[in-house]
């Protein structure tokens, strides 16, 4: 007789959430501002949080794919998750020759 015991619905459960950061959070609040030059908003990211933009952009591509960034803030994580849609689908264009 097998005494393991069944798993049933368990493998098909989420893996347990982690909270967001204090980081996670001041990326967040950092993305809801708005800038009027880049290289504003360049300069700001290396001032507030100490690594590149390209860091910077890495670290929120990665949080705006985590549910948990979208159940803290929906609408931002929703308009940022359709930019990056937008350049994905622009570069695709661009590779593939659809548009000059």
């Amino acid at each position: 007789m097998d005494t393991a015991p069944v798993s049933g619905d368990s493998a098909a459960q989420e893996p347990p959430r982690k909270p967001l950061s204090e980081r996670d959070l001041q990326l967040l609040a950092f993305e809801r501002q708005w800038w009027r030059h880049a290289g504003a908003k360049e300069h700001a990211i290396r001032e507030t949080f100490g690594f590149s933009a390209t860091r910077y952009y890495q670290l929120l591509g990665d949080l705006i794919d985590r549910p948990e960034a979208m159940e803290h803030d929906p609408m931002l994580v929703k308009r940022l998750r359709r930019l990056r849609a937008s350049r994905q689908k622009e570069r695709a264009a661009r590779r593939l020759g659809m548009r000059p």
